[in-house]
């Protein structure tokens, strides 16, 4: 049978959906019905994987409904598509060429079918992620704070207080959250048995690494940012560099690899070898950070606590 390949551009008012290899397009508004239109043009296709972008929880409703009605999904980085249509000299974008698009990197690629996250998991991270920006809101208030003029420093003042409050005020909603998910609190509590690991470093991966334990070692640290990739051409060998991955996890896991190079004996004892061996303070840092991680993997794969040899 035929494999067909689905791409569904997701706006905030309609559904783009593109078909390959046959690339019949349709338009759809998004909402139940349109939804619901979508559902029954793909039950009449065999074989359809339908490929989708993450768009800030636009998708949730499609994916969850797609997946709920036995349609095969793949939620794609919307980086991977776009990297994908320049390589093919597609440079132009409308939500229809981006449907098609999808599809036509879904024939080419052939993503793993994924099922989507449960409504509890997409509570969770969106708690996590407003924490984040709160966070950064509050950096960048501190940073104004050193230099503002006086008639204005109370309110800047005012502000970080308030944002101090609304930082705690969300730490405690994540911890009831995860305690509160028999599943969550489990796998929490394995993280958390490395030391150097907190509450923020585990709640943010089990929130936005939900690959954590399903991939190899190799996989995960690509897939998070902290892999060397070679620079090498001809006769010139390039410095190995790290390139894409997470940004939002690599910010907690240099936080924890910094704590573990004096709490985690494992952590500590492989960043002292990498600084014996002439490695910059740096480069042993993403190293730790890359070990960490893959201790992690291990830990929730294995479903076994930290233990230290």
């Amino acid at each position: 049978m035929e494999e067909v390949y689905v791409g569904i551009d997701v706006s905030k008012e309609r559904l783009d959906m593109a078909v390959i290899p046959s690339e019949r397009r349709w338009t759809y508004p998004n909402n139940e019905v349109g939804i619901k239109q979508i559902v029954t043009n793909l039950k009449e296709m065999s074989q359809a994987l339908v490929i989708l972008e993450p768009t800030g929880g636009l998708e949730t409703l499609l994916a969850s409904t797609l997946w709920a009605e036995g349609i095969k999904l793949a939620i794609v980085n919307a980086r991977q598509i776009r990297d994908y249509a320049r390589a093919m000299g597609k440079l132009a974008k409308t939500d229809k060429l981006d449907a098609l698009v999808m599809a036509e990197f879904g024939a080419a690629a052939k993503p793993e079918s994924r099922p989507p996250r449960d409504e509890e998991s997409e509570e969770i991270k969106a708690t996590v992620s407003r924490r984040r920006q709160l966070v950064e809101i509050l950096t960048a208030e501190r940073n104004r704070l050193a230099t503002a003029r006086k008639h204005v420093k109370p309110n800047i003042s005012a502000h970080i207080e308030w944002l101090r409050k609304e930082i705690e005020n969300l730490d405690r909603e994540l911890r009831q959250q995860v305690e509160a998910s028999p599943i969550w609190r489990e796998k929490d509590n394995l993280l958390k048995s490395i030391p150097g690991v907190g509450n923020i470093l585990s709640v943010t991966l089990l929130a936005e690494l939900p690959e954590l334990g399903t991939l190899n070692r190799k996989q995960i640290a690509a897939l998070v940012g902290v892999a060397p990739f070679n620079r090498d051409s001809g006769l010139m060998k390039g410095k190995r560099c790290v390139w894409g991955g997470r940004a939002s996890i690599r910010a907690v896991l240099y936080l924890a690899a910094l704590v573990g190079t004096r709490y985690n004996p494992v952590i500590r004892a492989f960043y002292q070898q990498l600084l014996e061996r002439g490695k910059a303070k740096k480069v042993a840092l993403v190293a730790c950070m890359r070990r960490l991680l893959t201790i992690m993997n291990a830990i929730i794969k294995h479903q076994t606590a930290w233990q230290c040899a």
